[in-house]
């Protein structure tokens, strides 16, 4: 999955969806999720990211991370990447 690429995201965690006109805020840790999903890396990869860069358990972020990219789905935030879509 990927972030939209017409999406936006502040330094300060801002978020602007231009399609829906909707904004959003995110914490540290969703800034970090954000750019590596722009930047196209793995769930396996930015798994390995976040737990080198913050202090969390596995098992703790990766149901975090499900719920995230879950909610960003449901605001339209991502879209699916060839691979996902075969």
């Amino acid at each position: 999955m990927k972030i939209k690429q017409n999406v936006a995201i502040s330094e300060s965690g801002f978020v602007f969806n231009p399609i829906s006109g909707e904004s959003f805020t995110v914490n540290p840790v969703g800034i970090e999720i954000i750019n590596y999903l722009k930047e196209g890396k793995s769930a396996e990869e930015i798994t390995g990211l976040i737990l080198e860069e913050f202090n969390v358990e596995e098992n703790t972020f990766e149901k975090d991370y499900q719920d995230f990219t879950g909610l960003l789905n449901a605001y339209g935030l991502i879209e699916k990447t060839n691979e996902e879509k075969n």
